[in-house]
């Protein structure tokens, strides 16, 4: 008995299977003509809709891409002798950068309320909590009061002097390593015109090898010469721009730093006049 119910199951799905696609077949057959002209009217917009997805296409993509295998090539081009000096210049001159730049924002800090900060700590508290208020405050502006602070029983004139000798330190610490960004910003393109000289010395002596002024010779070794200096040129542009924005945030902590402690001075004054 289950083995007839079995057949009669598998005799159903066959029977049910056939006549599915049969009648899929038949309805293939009659819809073969409009399949037809939809094909046809799909063949026809086809040109307009590839016309439209090339304009919608967003250029930035081919462009960001095309730079970057236009800069990969050139690289490789130029040859790795001359050019990885360069792009060694590169990356320890924006390492140095990025170095100062994390210095000099930690060296920032509000003058104003610092010294608001220390004239009520010294008011209320005395010397010797405005000297642990300095210790505890990141910078080097917070440094030089300390110091200031620390020589406070000497009188106001060493006092005066201790700001003067420890900022000009501390002035010193903020440009630290701009010496070596300078060095890569004239290493970098004296690197790529000696890597072009050189290389134009090869390209004359692959002309004298040839035994003829070829064009394509001329060309081909006068451009792998001169792509050199191009990434040096690159290189120097772009560390000079950082080394231009450093000595700007240097110029203006140091200004800060020499205002700030004007009124320190008086606020010492002022605070030794009222004891």
């Amino acid at each position: 008995m289950k083995k007839l119910i079995a057949l009669l199951t598998v005799f159903g799905f066959l029977t049910f299977g056939i006549a599915n696609t049969a009648f899929a077949q038949k309805d293939q057959k009659s819809d073969e003509p409009a399949a037809t002209e939809q094909v046809a009217e799909e063949v026809a917009e086809a040109p307009a809709a590839t016309a439209q997805a090339e304009l919608s296409e967003d250029p930035d993509d081919s462009i960001n891409q095309s730079l970057h295998y236009t800069l990969k090539d050139k690289f490789i081009q130029g040859g790795a002798v001359w050019m990885t000096p360069v792009l060694i210049c590169l990356i320890l001159g924006l390492a140095f950068v990025i170095e100062r730049i994390f210095y000099l924002n930690l060296s920032s800090v509000n003058s104003k309320k610092l010294l608001d900060k220390i004239e009520n700590t010294l008011n209320t508290k005395g010397v010797d909590a405005a000297k642990e208020l300095c210790r505890d405050t990141k910078g080097p502006l917070a440094a030089v009061f300390y110091q200031g602070l620390d020589r406070y029983d000497e009188g106001l004139e060493s006092v005066e002097k201790s700001l003067t000798s420890y900022g000009a330190v501390q002035m010193a610490k903020l440009e630290n390593n701009m010496t070596w960004i300078s060095l890569f910003i004239a290493l970098a393109p004296s690197l790529g015109f000696l890597g072009t000289v050189i290389g134009m010395v090869q390209a004359f002596d692959d002309i004298e090898r040839a035994g003829d002024i070829s064009p394509t010779i001329v060309a081909g070794g006068m451009k792998v010469a001169l792509l050199t200096t191009v990434f040096g040129l690159i290189t120097a542009m772009i560390l000079q721009v950082f080394y231009n924005y450093l000595l700007t945030r240097i110029d203006a902590i140091v200004n800060d730093m020499e205002d700030a402690t004007i009124s320190f001075m008086d606020i010492l004054v002022k605070y030794k006049n009222n004891k």
